[in-house]
């Protein structure tokens, strides 16, 4: 679905994601980690910022996830880094569930 300045894709189904899970899924190019967290969905990079380690395979807690890897801790719902080693911010996407879907609005 496109709107002007706007790239929405769909990403997966609502319900496949559990509430207070997160899910890696590939879409528009990219490999985004899905969260579903008190009833709001939210979609980053499923890249740790530090180094290679795929956030989906972390340790979700409230609002944040720990990397796998070296246990960096990232605040989801704005990206921030929370503990070391990571210090650059998850980059964050705008998302939206529309007719039972997750979208999320992935640059071009």
């Amino acid at each position: 679905m496109t709107e002007a300045g706007h790239n929405w894709c769909p990403l997966i189904a609502a319900a496949e994601v559990e509430e207070d899970d997160v899910l890696c899924v590939r879409a528009c190019g990219r490999n985004l980690a899905v969260f579903h967290i008190d009833g709001d969905y939210h979609v980053t990079d499923d890249r740790c910022t530090h180094e290679e380690a795929s956030l989906s395979d972390g340790y979700l807690q409230d609002d944040t996830i720990e990397c796998p890897r070296h246990q960096g801790v990232f605040h989801v719902p704005s990206g921030k880094p929370m503990a070391a080693p990571v210090t650059q911010p998850l980059r964050v996407y705008p998302a939206r569930v529309e007719d039972g879907q997750v979208w999320a609005d992935i640059p071009e």
